[in-house]
């Protein structure tokens, strides 16, 4: 449902030099964030223009960069937030991410099932630390949270 207060994205791209084609589960899994995200956010600059907005995903350096603009791009602005808080956390979720994706390949259903629960914990984990190191300047729900952290462990797995 799209809110009418243009507190949402409508247009999200990400920086194609961050990005390294990893393996299809991850490039499924950017897709999928990438959908559900246009489909239903909620999402709102603090003390800023109002949207909707168009959002541009990089790293530079160690550091996340949500280029903002409105949506005709006649005003934007740059969120930079470094990324170490969030280094360890990204690590651990895509070392959890492997073991599943290789488990999905012939484990037991209930091996399957606790990788999958502590992946989807550590996810749960990553979006909660991202939504709140932004709260000052951007408020969103946590299912955008969630979908920005997708979209945040995919740029990271850069160079």
């Amino acid at each position: 449902m799209k809110r009418k207060d243009g507190g949402r994205i409508v247009d999200i791209a990400l920086d194609e030099k961050s990005i390294v084609r990893w393996s299809p589960e991850i490039e499924h899994e950017r897709n999928v964030a990438i959908f559900d995200l246009l489909e239903r956010n909620s999402f709102r600059l603090v003390n800023g223009f109002d949207g909707p907005y168009r959002l541009y995903l990089s790293l530079r350096d160690a550091t996340l960069i949500l280029r903002i603009s409105d949506e005709a791009g006649a005003r934007s602005c740059d969120v930079a937030l470094p990324m170490r808080p969030l280094r360890r956390i990204i690590r651990d979720y895509f070392m959890i991410c492997d073991s599943y994706f290789q488990a999905i390949r012939g484990a037991t259903p209930s091996r399957i099932e606790a990788i999958d629960m502590a992946r989807r914990g550590l996810h749960n984990e990553g979006s909660e630390l991202l939504s709140e190191a932004l709260r000052d300047r951007i408020e969103m729900d946590g299912d955008t949270a969630r979908r920005l952290f997708t979209l945040v462990c995919v740029l990271h797995l850069r160079g």
